[in-house]
């Protein structure tokens, strides 16, 4: 058999033909658990048809969404890193529990707009770019979702009627929060919430518009109070190890590609916002905006969680958490 191949290709070169783009084609798995629709699934599914373009088929980038490849969000780290799945897009704040410095973007009401926010990221990219490398891997871009707000049963205009709320949150810091307040906060899976609400074992959610929109809370709920207590952020990322075999050439379209759509997320994302929250009251949400004296009282309620955080906080982490402060003048 290995001397039948071996005349094989002897003969493509007698010919004048060239083995090498046989050879020369990659073929990667591309992974995002949001569903087809969410805006990173269609950010993530762009950036690969670009990619394949720039390469010419070269670099090719089949991706899955919905979780369909099986991995689960807060596992995404260490899966890219081990190589089970080349690139995937993943909610920082999902495996901020295995790297504590991306735990900043999870601090709750740090921010107050996506361009404090946009400022925090530009202010951590660097660091961000060391911890993903510690890890085995490479940022290729990162993009914000809309921020967060609690959606509920009934209206919500004060800080005194949070109290006793039973809220599903998504992280450690949401969850601090609403305990912070009052209520009591229920860590759930998603695709147990919407069984939650219609039994009452929670009567509020704390999530972004998109996510509302996905789960149909119209149905079960009749607020939305856009707090924007974090406002969540995913990234992209490549195995290094993969990275690092391709010609300069790709690896080259990658990062540039992963730029350009970085940007065009970015863009895009208070028109997801507005079009997902046009969405929800079209079904009947009621959109209750806080007052600048509740927000103001959030505020305050919430520093000790920060300052908490910073206690333990790795060193990069108080770098950037001491110049955005010093940025944004607070």
């Amino acid at each position: 058999m290995k001397k039948a191949i071996r005349v094989l290709l002897i003969g493509f070169f007698i010919l004048g033909f060239s083995v090498a783009p046989l050879l020369a084609k990659t073929v990667w798995n591309a992974n995002s658990v949001w569903p087809p629709k969410n805006l990173h699934s269609v950010g993530l599914t762009d950036f690969a048809q670009k990619v394949n373009a720039a390469t010419n088929g070269d670099l090719e980038m089949v991706v899955s969404t919905g979780g369909a490849l099986g991995y689960k969000g807060p596992d995404l780290l260490k899966a890219v890193r081990d190589g089970l799945v080349p690139v995937s897009d993943m909610l920082i704040s999902g495996v901020a529990g295995d790297e504590k410095l991306f735990q900043i973007v999870t601090l709750p009401f740090l921010v107050r707009d996506s361009e404090e926010l946009k400022l925090l990221l530009d202010i951590s990219r660097p660091y961000f770019d060391k911890s993903a490398q510690k890890w085995g891997q490479k940022i290729l871009y990162i993009a914000p979702w809309p921020g967060a707000g609690l959606w509920t049963k009934k209206k919500i205009t004060t800080l005194q009627e949070l109290k006793g709320l039973k809220t599903r949150t998504y992280d450690k810091n949401g969850a601090l929060v609403m305990e912070a307040v009052g209520a009591t906060p229920f860590a759930l899976p998603f695709s147990e919430v919407y069984t939650s609400l219609q039994t009452g074992l929670i009567d509020s959610v704390m999530t972004s518009t998109p996510t509302a929109v996905d789960g149909k809370f119209w149905e079960v709920l009749k607020y939305y109070e856009p707090l924007n207590i974090t406002i969540a952020t995913n990234m992209v990322t490549v195995n290094l190890k993969a990275f690092n075999k391709l010609p300069k050439a790709q690896q080259d379209a990658l990062v540039n590609i992963g730029r350009e759509m970085e940007k065009t997320m970015w863009a895009n994302v208070k028109n997801w916002d507005k079009e997902q929250e046009g969405i929800s009251n079209k079904n009947g949400i009621e959109t209750v905006k806080p007052s600048t004296k509740m927000i103001g009282e959030l505020e305050k309620i919430t520093e000790s969680i920060r300052a908490e955080w910073l206690k333990s906080a790795p060193a990069d982490g108080k770098k950037i958490y001491d110049e955005f402060q010093k940025k944004v003048k607070r």
